[in-house]
């Protein structure tokens, strides 16, 4: 098998010579590639920082021991967040007896006008959306961690990480219209939380 440059290799090709020299290297280079991604959605999904390293941790063992069952044909992103999600799953039941209180449910709310289900169409994200997410960061970061799992892990994927609904549909291990019926189940339920507090701040301005 001809080696590859690995400062222009894809994702891919970097793993399929890693699985065949196991030079250290090139998985280093691998987690360069994807630390702070994948910390950063650990961190978000996870709200905790010390649980988020010990996730992230695992997901870079797990890529090591699993590199030999990567199919070259498929996309390394989607595997990659796949783990990386199980990580969080396993890391939040080990820790489930003792955890923390920074999953953060404040009271304080945004007063920026509009609908939330405005917020959050369209086949990808865009800057607009992404924008809008950052002005209602806090709002949303509340009522994000108040979702299902499933539902939670849709937003992360799709609308925090930039993952196209076919790359998330392969990361979660579901059929892609699994993914959309999600994401809609999900902008109906933060569009009712979003009329709710909105209605209730209007009604109650000196609360």
């Amino acid at each position: 098998m001809a080696t590859c440059n690995p400062s222009t290799a894809t994702d891919e090709e970097l793993l399929a010579q890693y699985q065949t020299t196991g030079d250290r290297s090139l998985f280093e280079l691998l987690m360069r590639r994807y630390e702070v991604e994948i910390y950063s959605y650990l961190r978000r999904y996870l709200a905790n920082a010390e649980m988020a390293e010990d996730a992230f941790q695992g997901t870079f063992l797990q890529l090591h021991l699993k590199c030999d069952q990567f199919d070259s044909k498929r996309r390394f992103r989607p595997w990659l967040y796949a783990i990386a999600t199980n990580q969080a799953i396993d890391t939040r039941r080990r820790n489930r007896r003792h955890n923390m209180a920074s999953l953060d449910r404040t009271s304080a709310v945004n007063d920026d006008e509009g609908h939330w289900s405005d917020k959050l169409v369209g086949e990808a994200p865009d800057p607009l959306v992404q924008a809008s997410m950052r002005e209602n960061a806090e709002w949303v970061h509340r009522t994000v961690s108040g979702l299902s799992e499933p539902m939670r892990q849709v937003i992360e994927l799709v609308y925090y990480q930039g993952l196209k609904y076919r790359e998330a549909a392969d990361a979660l291990g579901v059929p892609v219209g699994t993914v959309k019926s999600r994401l809609h189940a999900c902008v109906q339920r933060l569009g009712q939380v979003w009329e709710e507090t909105h209605s209730s701040a209007a009604q109650n301005p000196f609360v």
